[in-house]
């Protein structure tokens, strides 16, 4: 069995709790606007390959380094898209007693085995209805509410993540649509705002891809930040 890794950061220290060996897996069916990684959307590609056996023997030479509440994060791209090798690699993971998160946008569905060996879900909230979610996305919201129900069934721990794009989410009328879109949602331990920014967009030009938010500038951090406390706020109420 062989999986398409684009990247590995050995070291991460923002995709899940404490230190993480962030693995981004190649392949994605969305296409959303705001992505700085489109070089992870094709499944084939010229990317490293790893079994899973390769990858656990790298992912233990960092083990002392995750100490209590570190671990290994999946990420991509969209890591459900190589199902069988996900799950045979957070296996491996769980054989070996290491903590794991998943980061996706929880577009493909048929997962419940591979939620039953991860420990933490990060999940990419790209809208709060049909008509935002699939112009953000062109996928499917259906999918994205379903596996959003899996994890409530499972018990799975959640961090709810959402990029913040000038000119489309950047408002307080757009903030109210998420505290009723979060608000029902159980298990829901973080949430973090992304400030949107234009690092990838040489990745489209070299890749000969029109990028779709072109002329959209940096999200401004404090505002974003604002925007941030003023959802958590909100959900107390």
């Amino acid at each position: 069995m062989i999986g398409k890794i684009n990247s590995i950061e050995s070291m991460g220290l923002v995709d899940g709790p404490g230190v993480r060996f962030v693995v981004f897996m190649q392949g994605c069916p969305l296409r959303c606007k705001f992505c700085h990684n489109p070089e992870t959307w094709k499944l084939n590609g010229n990317k490293d390959n790893y079994t899973p056996e390769e990858l656990i023997k790298k992912i233990l030479n960092y083990k002392p380094y995750f100490k209590r509440n570190g671990g290994v994060t999946f990420s991509g791209g969209e890591p459900l898209i190589q199902k069988e090798f996900l799950l045979e690699c957070l296996k491996l993971c769980k054989k070996n007693d290491i903590n794991t998160c998943l980061d996706t946008a929880g577009s493909i569905l048929d997962c419940e085995e591979i939620l039953k060996y991860t420990d933490l879900v990060l999940l990419d909230i790209k809208g709060t209805n049909k008509k935002n979610y699939e112009e953000m996305t062109h996928g499917n919201f259906d999918n994205a509410i379903k596996f959003i129900k899996l994890c409530e069934k499972l018990n799975k721990k959640l961090w709810l993540r959402v990029v913040i794009v000038p000119g489309i989410n950047d408002t307080k009328e757009y903030i109210y649509e998420l505290v009723k879109f979060i608000k029902p949602i159980k298990n829901v331990e973080k949430i973090e705002f992304l400030p949107y920014h234009t690092l990838g967009v040489h990745k489209y030009e070299d890749l000969k891809i029109t990028y779709p938010l072109k002329g959209v500038h940096d999200m401004d951090k404090d505002k974003c930040k604002k925007l941030e406390n003023m959802l958590k706020e909100e959900l107390k109420r």
